[in-house]
């Protein structure tokens, strides 16, 4: 056998090991109890707050703002902090590996009405949980001294001040690359490649400014709670656009296809 053709199958080995990863991690998932996933969703919701937060802080206490090169790689950083916690706390983000639980259904091996019980009570558990941090940070705004409401005010309208089609189409970029990261983490070795892998995937949707739905939830919440220049239909918009589309992005660009090609390379 050539250099090439034992390259090749330790490839589809690995592709297969991954996969089967994600298959059984999609699985147990649906298999969870309800209170279970609800609360690892809240969990979730919460501790992605952090970076929103820390978004805020950096742009009050920096010289810059949007479209300073030195500001924009620094908002990005801290924007993935909360995904850290939140992947590498292993609470259910609805549009990290939750999204993924598509493949089980592609597989066979689950319905579409498990899929529908686990995305509904993650995704609702993330958004309760947003909400949460927000009223939680508000009240201790005041006391913080560190951060300048306008500055949830500016972070919240770079989501929301484009048209509609922007935002799904942004959310299904988002969503493929957090479908993406998923399957990358599922493949990394130890919690050092997590790490980077995180800080890469989440910090380029945040230097693209990308409509995460979970975290853009906390970042227009924020927003809308400060600011009278965002309203409540602004809010739904976004979140309802960026859901959809980062639902798609993840089940269609990562899920289907990395699903296709690893089957049929197999065969």
């Amino acid at each position: 056998m050539s250099d090439s053709e034992t390259d090749g199958s330790t490839e589809q080995m690995t592709s297969r090991n991954i996969l089967g990863s994600l298959l059984e991690s999609g699985l147990h998932e649906m298999n969870r109890e309800r209170s279970g996933l609800l609360l690892s969703g809240v969990s979730a919701g919460l501790d992605i707050g952090f970076g929103p937060l820390m978004m805020a802080v950096v742009l009050t206490l920096s010289p810059g703002t949007f479209g300073d090169l030195t500001t924009e790689l620094l908002l990005a950083s801290v924007y993935s902090v909360g995904f850290m916690f939140v992947i590498l706390g292993r609470s259910e983000l609805f549009t990290e590996h939750t999204t993924l639980a598509v493949i089980p259904v592609i597989d066979r091996q689950a319905s579409v009405r498990q899929l529908g019980r686990l995305w509904g009570l993650v995704y609702v558990g993330n958004i309760v949980g947003g909400l949460l941090f927000t009223l939680l940070v508000t009240l201790l705004m005041p006391e913080l001294g560190v951060v300048d409401p306008t500055s949830f005010e500016t972070i919240a309208l770079k989501l929301v001040d484009h048209d509609l089609p922007w935002l799904f189409v942004g959310g299904v970029f988002a969503g493929w690359l957090m479908g993406l990261l998923a399957w990358l983490v599922a493949a990394a070795q130890d919690t050092t490649a997590r790490i980077l892998l995180v800080l890469i995937v989440t910090g380029t949707i945040g230097l693209l400014h990308l409509p995460h739905s979970i975290a853009g939830n906390v970042e227009v919440l924020f927003g809308l709670i400060v600011s009278s220049a965002i309203s409540p239909m602004d809010y739904v918009a976004f979140l309802a656009l960026a859901t959809v589309g980062n639902a798609f992005g993840g089940a269609v660009f990562v899920a289907l296809l990395k699903y296709g090609h690893v089957v049929r390379g197999a065969d």
